[in-house]
C-alpha cells in the first residue's frame, strides 16, 4: 500500500472506501485492467452509465443481473427488467418454485447471454473481486455468461489485493448485512469471494466506471 494513503486510511476506513479515485488513479486502473483483458469504459454520472450499459446489451438478450446496489441507482435493473427489449432472468426465476424447480432455476442463472452487475472492489494492478453470501452471481461472472458487463463506482478503485479484501471486511460488510437485516430481515455474510485477475476471452468482461460513488 501506497505510504503516503496509509496514515489517511487507518484515521477513517469508511471515508477513505467511500472517497471517488482521482483521474490519475482511475486512468492507472483502467490501463492495468486492459493488459489483462477487461475492457473498461468511464462515464461521468449514473444517467450516462445507464446508457452505456444499455447501449452493450443486444435487444432480445437473455440478461441476467445478481441484486447490486448500482444497478438499482442507475435505473438499469428497472430498464432490464420492464423495457421489454430484452429477455430478464431475474423476474422469471423470482416466479418459479425453489422446491420443484430448483435445477432450472440454477441452469437459467448458471449461462446467461449477459450478466450485469458490480464488484466490492477493483485493484490499481487491474484485478477484480467481489464477495457474496449465496455465491450465485459469482459463477457468471467467472465464466458461466457469455458476456459480463460491471457497473463500479471509482470510490471502490484500492491499492491492491490486500486493500480490497479489507475494504469487503472493514467497510462493504457492515453495510450490505445492516441493508440486509432491513430488506429481508436475514443477516448478511462473507461466505465466498471471487478474484478475477486477468480474461482470456476478448471481450467478455467490460467495466464501466462511473464518477459517482454508486453501492458499496
Amino acid at each position: 500500500m501506497d505510504t503516503q494513503r496509509k496514515p489517511d486510511l487507518e484515521r477513517s476506513l469508511s471515508g477513505w472506501f467511500a472517497v471517488l479515485a482521482d483521474d490519475a488513479r482511475v486512468a492507472r486502473t483502467a490501463a492495468a485492467l486492459e493488459a489483462n483483458g477487461i475492457g473498461v469504459v468511464r462515464a461521468a454520472s449514473a444517467g450516462e452509465a445507464k446508457e452505456i450499459v444499455l447501449g452493450l446489451v443486444p435487444d432480445g438478450a437473455q440478461v441476467h443481473n445478481g441484486a447490486s446496489q448500482s444497478l438499482e441507482e442507475t435505473g438499469i435493473a428497472d430498464e432490464i427488467h420492464n423495457s421489454g427489449r430484452y429477455e430478464p432472468i431475474h423476474p422469471r426465476i423470482w416466479s418459479m418454485d425453489r422446491e420443484t424447480q430448483a435445477d432450472e432455476i440454477r441452469r437459467l442463472t448458471a449461462s446467461p447471454d449477459v450478466m450485469l452487475g458490480s464488484v466490492h472492489a477493483v485493484t490499481e494492478t487491474g484485478s477484480l473481486v467481489a464477495a457474496s453470501a449465496s455465491g450465485s452471481q459469482l459463477g457468471p461472472y467467472s465464466s458461466g455468461a457469455g458476456k459480463v458487463i460491471l457497473v463500479v463506482g471509482t470510490q471502490k478503485i484500492v491499492a491492491d489485493l490486500d486493500e480490497a479484501l479489507r475494504r469487503i471486511d472493514e467497510y462493504v460488510f457492515p453495510l450490505e448485512d445492516a441493508r440486509a437485516e432491513a430488506a429481508y430481515g436475514v443477516h448478511s455474510a462473507v461466505n465466498k469471494v471471487l478474484i478475477i485477475n486477468r480474461e482470456y476471452v476478448p471481450g467478455r468482461i467490460t467495466i464501466v466506471f462511473v464518477d459517482e460513488a454508486l453501492g458499496f
